[in-house]
């Protein structure tokens, strides 16, 4: 029996982990190798990423993964959030820490731009959802705040492009980070200058584009030594983490939306081909780079960042935990707040349960008076924003969406997932929870002459993992309370 090995590193904005991935006949099992936290420092009032702490736990996997667990993987990948980037001078050093998207400078970075490239105009370029923390508007800032840093930078990498860099020496953007960017063509893997003149940033500083399941070259000698591995390769898988979990996800033919749900929750369909119109631009769709020439046609809702940041401001008094939560959510009363989980004061307002009391104060609401209801206002109201993001799919697609796979760390959260078919009166299929590692480790499989196809990949992945099903219950209930939702929503 042919047994292949490959070691994904999947970070994200509150975690990170080395994932083993194990296919022996035909089927995909994975092993948790190692696990660490992840988080914005501040510094002086900024956020950024210690991205030299980062590539310090990823060599502690592969080393653990080889001296631990005894196995020698074929490969290694990495995949992270989108839009940051990391800068480095001409000696090749990364130089600083690369800004965190949440950081503030960027609040204003949008209009700014739009006085050179109007908003329409630039959405229509690109068809990226117009957000301030896209690497366009962290340029932006970066010039217009006559950063030294920019100054001496003669290269940039979206983060997982600088780790993989860190492994391998190999400087190159992988197309599905490169395409958060909102720099470039839709569809394409090419940057409109446009833009960077427009920004006064040279475009030069970019790297080649990869597509997904390239070999970039071996791991460096010295990694080599300090990790005990030979000198296996650097795989650009699907690299940013939304891309690889979606290549992952266990359904045939179309007929299906999905949810990537974590700190944050995308929804969207998997296209042909890049969706961009006037209507589009209004709805504020975007269209990111996929596998196999793919376009991830999605929206980015804010996810269980909401909770997140309830949990770690409760956390000076009690220690809660995820499950108690949940338990906490159903002794609240029903529908009682709802917010706009994508209002701008939600992106970072350090006092989160503040923030959505006043959301709800600013809106005429009752005020959440307990935990609990602070919490069932978020899953009722994420449950809700799904439904209202599947409305405007429709709207603008020719996919007959008949039910909703939602993956990642949120499909082990069974009552969002019951809300979720709830809200959209759609069967939703919940699973698997581990989506991105999993997309990582089948990109590298791919690349290495392990599975030949993206169609493959799925029908490995559905014969390998369960999925929860949960059929929509009370809809003429949920229904009702949509219409008032509706109503508290910012565009």
């Amino acid at each position: 029996m042919t047994i292949r090995s490959f070691l994904a590193f999947d970070l994200g904005a509150s975690s990170g982990r080395a994932i083993l991935g194990t296919i022996a006949n035909n089927r995909l099992s994975l092993t948790e190798i190692h696990r660490f936290e992840n988080q914005m420092v501040e510094l002086n009032g900024s956020y950024f990423w210690n991205i030299f702490s980062l590539f310090g736990e990823l060599k502690t996997g592969l080393k653990k993964c080889i001296q631990d667990f005894g196995v020698q993987p074929e490969s290694i990948g990495v995949d992270t959030w989108g839009v940051d980037i990391a800068l480095l001078d001409r000696n090749g050093m990364i130089v600083g820490l690369p800004y965190a998207y949440r950081d503030l400078r960027t609040n204003n970075a949008m209009e700014e731009v739009f006085k050179v490239v109007p908003k329409k105009e630039l959405y229509l370029m690109t068809g990226i959802q117009l957000m301030q923390f896209n690497t366009l508007f962290q340029l932006h800032a970066y010039k217009r705040d006559q950063s030294p840093l920019l100054e001496i930078t003669k290269d940039i990498l979206f983060m997982p492009d600088a780790l993989c860099y860190l492994f391998s020496g190999i400087k190159k953007n992988e197309f599905s980070i490169a395409s958060t960017s909102q720099f470039l063509r839709p569809g394409k893997r090419e940057y409109e200058n446009k833009l960077f003149e427009a920004i006064g940033v040279d475009i030069n500083l970019m790297q080649d584009i990869v597509f997904p399941g390239t070999i970039l070259g071996p791991i460096k000698a010295d990694v080599q030594k300090e990790t005990g591995s030979t000198a296996i390769p650097v795989v650009a898988v699907a690299a940013h983490d939304t891309a690889s979990a979606i290549a992952s996800v266990p359904a045939t033919g179309r007929n299906w939306a999905y949810i990537s749900s974590g700190t944050w929750s995308l929804m969207g369909i998997e296209s042909d081909h890049p969706l961009i119109s006037e209507k589009i631009q209004k709805l504020n769709f975007t269209n990111e780079g996929g596998v196999e020439g793919t376009t991830r046609f999605l929206k980015n809702i804010m996810g269980l960042w909401l909770l997140q940041e309830c949990r770690r401001t409760w956390s000076s008094t009690e220690n809660y935990s995820w499950p108690q939560m949940v338990d906490m959510s159903l002794n609240a009363e029903p529908f009682k707040c709802l917010i706009d989980p994508d209002a701008r004061e939600f992106l970072n307002p350090g006092d989160m349960p503040t923030a959505i009391a006043e959301f709800c104060k600013k809106t005429g609401q009752p005020i959440p008076e307990n935990h609990g209801e602070v919490i069932r206002t978020i899953f009722e109201s994420l449950a809700f924003k799904y439904r209202y993001t599947l409305e405007a799919i429709r709207s603008v697609s020719t996919i007959a969406i008949e039910k909703i796979h939602i993956i990642g760390g949120g499909a082990n959260n069974e009552l969002l997932c019951q809300y979720a078919a709830n809200a959209t009166n759609l069967t939703v299929y919940a699973g698997p929870t581990e989506a991105t590692a999993i997309g990582n480790i089948m990109m590298q499989a791919k690349a290495l002459g392990a599975v030949e196809s993206l169609d493959a990949i799925r029908k490995m992945v559905s014969e390998s993992f369960a999925t929860t099903v949960f059929n929509p219950e009370d809809a003429s209930k949920w229904e009702l309370h949509y219409q008032r939702f509706k109503s508290y929503i910012v565009d």
